[in-house]
């Protein structure tokens, strides 16, 4: 188990980093409740990317590189969702709002593939989403965008959270966060899933959320409330990597689960020593070896050194958004601090 010591902050002032993306020039890519994205440039300083039109009150949950530089923001409003594109001057353009005539709910994550496809997840149709903290609700969904044409093409999921298409290119995989499962989906060449099947089954204390895979076919988990990351093995040995909680706190709450009544209290207090509600991974550096965790309730993401090097992610070689240098977004690189560690 990676030590909670040799893990290192980075960043600063970032506000709800719930998602990471990390890309080969080194730069490192958050999201932010300030309505847009952070980006962390190689040597440290950093930039917030914001909306130019601040009546936009966006929430950004999950968030994609596209290959012109534009970012994709999954929207988690209180009421409202859908996937917006914001480009490198600030524009904001819907990408998808709704799918089959209907507006799309709080929307959680959105994932570009290596054919183009557009994944999207939501978590759950409950309003508020707290309603879909419960093992019984099965309302989550993944709509894919390919060719500018959105569908639903999986539902009745147990609180939808992070997807990605397997290295392998044949299979979706989506984590289902309350149903507490890593569940995988074959791929037609029409982009229809079929054949779910179920990769594995977390035990108590566990919630899976964010997901990436390693060169040696390892699949890593992170799991919120607990600040575990699970590395999944070819032959589905479950090792935890990194764990920080109390545990006396995860029972309480695992109490709270099964009986149906987990809330909001549940996830939006910190319940250990050092990492704070941890909810994404990204693997970056030369190597690939350097992981990166996004979090719900820091104001900084999270690194550490791995064995094993990760997969290059479809963004891997994206140049990003050019800073512009308009003066909203220079009095934010001035506040940069260089990475630690």
């Amino acid at each position: 188990m990676i030590p909670l010591d040799s893990i290192t902050r980075v960043g600063n002032g970032l506000n709800r980093p719930e998602c990471v993306l990390a890309t080969a020039n080194g730069r490192l890519y958050t999201a932010s409740w300030k309505g847009g994205v952070n980006i962390i440039e190689a040597d440290g300083s950093q930039w917030d990317l914001l909306p130019r039109d601040r009546n936009l009150d966006l929430k950004p949950n999950g968030i994609c590189l596209m290959p012109d530089g534009a970012v994709l923001i999954a929207h988690l409003g209180s009421t409202d969702g859908g996937v917006y594109r914001i480009d490198d001057a600030g524009e904001v353009t819907p990408f998808c709002l709704e799918v089959d005539g209907e507006p799309l709910p709080p929307t959680n994550y959105v994932h570009l593939d290596d054919k183009g496809r557009v994944w999207i997840t939501v978590s759950t149709r409950q309003i508020p989403r707290a309603l879909g903290y419960r093992p019984d609700v099965r309302d989550g969904f993944v709509v894919l965008v390919d060719k500018g044409i959105a569908r639903i093409v999986a539902d009745g999921l147990g609180y939808t959270n992070e997807c990605l298409v397997h290295p392998d290119g044949k299979r979706l995989l989506v984590n289902e966060t309350f149903a507490r499962k890593l569940v995988s989906f074959d791929i037609d060449e029409q982009g229809n899933l079929s054949d779910k099947t179920t990769l594995a089954e977390f035990s108590a204390g566990t919630y899976p959320d964010g997901m990436t895979f390693d060169t040696d076919g390892g699949i890593w988990i992170t799991s919120i409330v607990s600040n575990r990351v699970i590395r999944i093995a070819i032959d589905g040995t479950q090792t935890i990597v990194i764990e920080d909680n109390d545990p006396e706190k995860i029972l309480w709450i695992e109490e709270a689960f099964q009986k149906g009544e987990m809330g909001r209290p549940h996830l939006d207090n910190v319940f250990s020593r050092k990492l704070k509600n941890v909810s994404s991974l990204a693997f970056g550096g030369q190597d690939l070896k350097t992981g990166y965790l996004g979090c719900l309730l820091d104001n900084c993401i999270y690194s550490f050194v791995s064995d094993h090097s990760g997969h290059t992610p479809t963004h891997w070689n994206f140049v990003g958004p050019e800073h512009k240098g308009n003066a909203d977004i220079d009095a934010s690189i001035k506040e940069g601090v260089k990475l630690e560690g």
